[in-house]
């Protein structure tokens, strides 16, 4: 039969917050350790992949961590992943581009009807 093992904290009951693993110490005894959640990586705001260069931490690590490890330096960065980036900027440049186009040929259009 298995060795029983006392619980170290109050909560029995097997929820995430109250993960455990059996142990057996270097005296042959069995002991639980209480296990923490796993982090999630933080994602980006716009496609939700992981964000590269930050850690996965859980919410209150960050707190503890200085401001050059929570960002990247870069518009966005630590919030948004470096391709969506990219898509915005082209995005607005082409935007632009359209409206600058627009402007041309509404002006070559007047310049034609005097």
């Amino acid at each position: 039969m298995a060795q029983r093992v006392t619980l170290r904290k109050r909560q029995p009951y097997n929820t995430t917050s109250n993960r455990r693993r059996v142990v057996k110490t270097p005296g042959g005894k069995l002991v639980v350790h209480h296990l923490k959640k796993l982090a999630s990586s933080p994602k980006c705001g716009d496609c939700g992949d992981a964000l590269a260069g930050v850690p996965a931490l859980r919410p209150r690590q960050y707190a503890t961590l200085s401001k050059r490890q929570k960002t990247v330096n870069r518009a966005y960065g630590g919030s948004v992943c470096a391709t969506c980036v990219k898509q915005r900027i082209t995005r607005a440049f082409l935007i632009e581009e359209a409206t600058i186009v627009k402007r041309v040929l509404k002006a070559k259009a007047a310049a034609s009807k005097k």
